[in-house]
């Protein structure tokens, strides 16, 4: 067990804790155990990458980590109302189905490689930058309204945009292994 799996196991440990303090209206506490986990999470990509400990559990681990705490922090937040539901909703289903697809291409014998489209990476990172903004906005007591509500549509958008290039990229690794694999 190397030291960026072990920060990224503390991450995923982390999660409960997050979701628990924005359920109990507690969002500056959020704020900073957000800020926290996004930390640790460069953190242990870095160490992995400078000092050559990067792993097969890691490569796994890592992604699993971020989906739990995206996933968890936005189910917390449209349950304190801090975003709608749609929007939870439409983040939510966006990752079962990736993992889904992902498991069951495995479960027939056709894996896929795990490779972030960019539009994904934009997307976790407008999903990320909107959940920093709810929680400061909350935590601080500030108005971002116009801001945020710039950033729902975006991360709307970015997400049904991820969902349509996943499918496809399903369907067609999935097609491909008719074709002569």
């Amino acid at each position: 067990m190397s030291i960026p799996n072990l920060i990224t196991l503390a991450r995923i440990i982390l999660v409960p804790v997050i979701v628990w303090t924005i359920i109990s209206g507690e969002m500056l506490a959020a704020f900073a155990l957000f800020v926290v986990a996004g930390i640790s999470d460069a953190v242990d990509g870095f160490l992995a990458k400078r000092f050559h400990m990067a792993s097969e559990l890691g490569a796994y681990l890592d992604p699993l980590a971020d989906k739990a705490l995206i996933v968890s922090i936005y189910v917390a937040l449209g349950i304190a109302r801090a975003l709608p539901i749609s929007l939870v909703i439409v983040v939510v289903s966006r990752d079962i189905m990736i993992v889904s697809g992902f498991v069951l291409a495995l479960l027939v014998a056709k894996p896929m490689p795990v490779r972030p489209h960019p539009i994904s990476k934009l997307n976790t990172a407008m999903q990320i930058l909107l959940a920093v903004l709810v929680l400061a906005e909350k935590g601080f007591g500030f108005d971002a309204a116009a801001p945020q509500t710039a950033a729902i549509v975006l991360v709307a958008i970015l997400t049904l945009l991820s969902i349509a290039v996943y499918l496809a990229e399903w369907f067609r690794h999935m097609n491909s292994f008719g074709a002569g694999h």
